[in-house]
């Protein structure tokens, strides 16, 4: 076996901090961008490397700071290196590289009392910033996400969206920031690209991202039905923004999405139960060690439970938390799916 070329250390992450109402804050604690100078923001200062084969855009979830955020977004991706690097021939589709960049979107998450009170609270901002009307975060993310497409690489000759060989867009999320991240998504112009997923693609979409991973996601189990139902094609909305899958991790001991979901919404969230009603059908598959493959018939879904009760249980920390598992989820073997999304994107 040839041992692939050590990738470079990773790069720190670049950072899109949002105020309470979703708008994008500059740098330094200015005043909030105007609106329609977000585009010219991100451009100016978000800087796509040209070694970088996949991006990873990650929006965190309730009581992290925003170093805590920059960290769990780079341990994501350093475990998903380290793994690539000591097994690359478990990967054969990154058999050109994988060499990851990231980009954290940070938003004030933080609430006093940790308990129910807290937990709406957040739920509440968490909507208001990005309530059609209201909130701006869709409106920035779906800037990020045009941005990065416009700007990301594809040697294979046409403005594709990815390719083979150019430049990969996944989206990762925590919590409330699936919300944020289905939101973002379901409110933006897209065009899917050449990819290899089964799903057809719809030309008339100007971006579209390659996969989705989100942790423990803080909504209704029939969120997708409720909220999001233009992710997926219908008849009256035929393209669909998303070419991959999005994946959504699940655990009994999640406490926040479990008991304290319950108590504010009246219903169990996705976290803890994996997503319920949705306008297509969602598969249900497990957590798999990092020494085994994902079947392609296991994840080429639009919808995909992942049952993580095994793994996602916590320690003695967790256990005595109130949220539980919530945040149990820095584990290699959640970086070896999100090595495996980003893998099967080609």
């Amino acid at each position: 076996m040839t041992r692939q070329r050590r990738n470079p250390d990773l790069a720190p992450p670049a950072e899109v901090d949002l105020d309470e109402q979703g708008r994008l804050r500059a740098p330094g604690g200015g005043p909030p961008v105007p609106v329609g100078r977000v585009a010219e923001h991100l451009a100016t200062s978000l800087k796509l490397p040209e070694w970088a084969t996949d991006i990873h855009v990650y929006v965190h979830g309730w009581q992290t700071s925003p170093a805590g955020a920059n960290r769990t977004a780079l341990s994501l991706v350093r475990q998903a290196v380290e793994l690539y690097e000591s097994a690359p021939d478990r990967y054969p589709g990154l058999a050109a590289g994988y060499r990851p960049w990231c980009v954290v979107i940070r938003w004030p998450s933080s609430s006093l009392p940790r308990y129910r009170g807290g937990y709406l609270r957040i739920r509440d901002r968490a909507h208001a910033m990005s309530a059609e009307g209201q909130g701006h975060a869709p409106y920035v993310i779906g800037h990020l996400l045009g941005y990065l497409d416009t700007v990301r690489t594809d040697a294979s000759g046409p403005a594709v969206l990815a390719g083979r060989t150019g430049q990969h867009l996944h989206l990762m999320g925590h919590s409330f920031g699936g919300r944020f991240l289905c939101e973002a998504v379901q409110r933006a112009a897209e065009q899917p690209p050449v990819l290899g997923w089964s799903t057809p693609y719809d030309e008339r979409r100007p971006f579209t991202v390659d996969s989705m991973l989100i942790f423990q996601m803080a909504a209704p189990r029939d969120a997708f039905t409720r909220y999001f139902s233009t992710l997926f094609p219908t008849d009256t909305h035929p393209g669909a923004p998303l070419r991959g899958p999005i994946a959504l991790t699940y655990s009994r001991w999640d406490r926040a999405t479990g008991f304290w979901h319950l108590r504010a919404e009246k219903t169990p969230g996705i976290g803890h139960s994996g997503v319920g009603a949705a306008p297509v059908p969602a598969f249900t598959t497990k957590l798999l060690p990092v020494d085994t493959l994902y079947p392609q018939r296991s994840l080429d879904h639009r919808l995909v439970n992942v049952d993580a009760d095994r793994l996602y249980r916590g320690g003695l920390r967790h256990r005595l938390h109130p949220a539980g598992a919530h945040s149990d989820f820095l584990r290699p073997e959640s970086a070896h799916l999100l090595l495996t999304l980003a893998e099967r994107s080609r």
